[in-house]
C-alpha cells in the first residue's frame, strides 16, 4: 500500500523563491509508484494543498491532516522542503514531534541550534573537532561598539545575519569604514549579526545522510567563485561560480573533511540530509569550519543533487532512502 508523503514547500522568509525551486525538483523525484505526494504549500498568509482542480485545501492544523472530498487524508511522514523559517529552524520540526509525524530532517533542536550560525560555532568550537573562525555575535537591541569590534578581531571580517541562508544581507568588510553598513544591512534581515574573521584557502563542502541506519558521506564539492565570496548572485546566477564534484583536492585534504563531517554529524545529532560547509587554508594545512544546513539545496544544479549523482545514484533513490529512514524512527 502506497504511503502519504506530505511535501512541505514555500516558507516565510527571504528563500521562499528557492524553496519553491527544491519542492518542484523533489516532488519530480518521488518515486509516485510507492508514495501518494501532496505539495502543501506554507506561508503568512495559511497552510495549503493545491489539488488537481486548482482549488486550494485547508490544512487542518490541529492534527496536519486533509479534508478532500469528505476523504480525511492522513500522513505517513513529512519531507520538509523548506529553507530558512519556518522549514531549517526547528520551528515545523517542533510542531511534528508534537504530533509525532515522522519527518526527513533534523530534529528541533539540532535544527534550531544549527540554524543560528553564532551558537552553532560555539557548540563546534567547544568540540575540539575542528577550527573555528574567530567572531563576534551582536544584537539589534543592545549597544555595540565597532572599535571593540576591531580590536578583537583582524580585517578582513565576514558580516551576516546570525539566523538565515543564501548568504542574503552578507558582507565582506575590508575597512573599518565599512563596517557600520555592513552591520545596518544584516540587521534588516535578522535581529542577530554574527561578525567573524576571513580565512583565506578553499571552500569546500560535503553532503551526509543516513540510510538504513547508517551515515552515506557523499563526494565533496569545492566552490570556486569570481566574486569575493560565495554570495547570493554566486550561488543562484549560472556562470558566476564553478562548482567542482567530486573536488579536485588532495586525497589527505578530502579524506579529513569527510571523517570532520562524519564526527559533527553525530555530535549534533543529525537526520537526513544535511550539508557541512569547511575551508580549507592551504597555507598552514588547517581545516575551518563555516556552517551546517539542515536542509540543503535541492534544485536540479544544487550541490546535494550533485554529490549524489557524482555518487552514481539516482535522485529518486536518494529522496526515497530519506523518506524511508524516516519511516524507521
Amino acid at each position: 500500500m502506497k504511503k502519504n508523503i506530505a511535501l512541505v514547500a514555500g516558507g516565510y522568509s527571504g528563500e521562499y523563491v528557492i524553496s519553491v525551486q527544491s519542492a518542484a525538483v523533489i516532488e519530480k523525484n518521488i518515486d509516485s509508484s510507492k508514495y501518494n505526494v501532496y505539495k502543501i504549500s506554507v506561508t503568512r498568509d495559511g497552510w495549503n494543498y493545491i489539488g488537481a482542480d486548482g482549488q486550494a485545501v485547508a490544512v487542518d492544523r490541529n492534527d496536519f491532516t486533509l479534508n478532500i472530498n469528505g476523504n480525511k487524508i492522513k500522513f505517513d511522514a513529512v519531507f520538509i522542503g523548506i529553507h530558512g523559517t519556518p522549514g531549517e529552524d526547528g520551528r515545523l520540526q517542533g510542531y511534528f514531534e508534537m504530533l509525532d509525524i515522522p519527518f526527513t530532517s533534523c530534529g528541533m533542536v539540532t535544527s534550531a541550534l544549527t540554524f543560528n550560525k553564532s551558537y552553532c560555532n560555539k557548540v563546534v568550537a567547544s568540540l575540539g573537532i575542528v577550527n573555528v573562525s574567530k567572531s563576534v555575535h551582536i544584537f539589534r537591541d543592545q549597544p555595540f561598539d565597532t572599535k571593540d569590534i576591531l580590536r578583537e578581531l583582524k580585517l578582513p571580517v565576514f558580516v551576516k545575519p546570525a539566523e538565515g541562508g543564501s548568504s542574503i544581507g552578507m558582507s565582506k568588510v575590508n575597512t573599518a569604514e565599512e563596517l557600520v553598513p555592513a552591520i545596518e544591512k544584516a540587521f534588516k534581515e535578522d535581529a542577530q549579526v554574527l561578525i567573524e574573521e576571513f580565512i583565506k584557502g578553499r571552500e569546500i563542502t560535503c553532503g551526509l545522510y543516513k540510510a538504513n541506519g547508517e551515515l552515506t558521506v557523499l563526494p565533496v564539492t569545492e566552490i570556486i567563485s569570481s566574486k569575493e565570496f560565495f554570495d547570493y548572485e554566486a550561488k543562484y546566477t549560472p556562470g558566476v561560480t564553478r562548482e567542482v564534484t567530486p573536488a579536485e583536492a588532495p586525497s589527505e585534504v578530502t579524506n579529513l573533511i569527510q571523517a570532520t563531517a562524519r564526527k559533527l554529524y553525530d555530535k549534533l545529532n543529525c537526520r537526513g540530509i544535511v550539508r557541512m560547509d569547511f575551508i580549507w587554508e592551504e597555507a598552514n594545512s588547517r581545516l575551518f569550519f563555516l556552517e551546517v544546513n539542515t536542509m540543503p539545496g535541492q534544485s536540479e544544479n544544487s550541490l546535494v543533487p550533485q554529490q549524489v549523482r557524482a555518487a552514481g545514484k539516482t535522485l529518486q533513490e536518494f529522496y526515497g532512502t530519506l523518506i524511508e529512514e524516516c519511516l524507521r524512527k
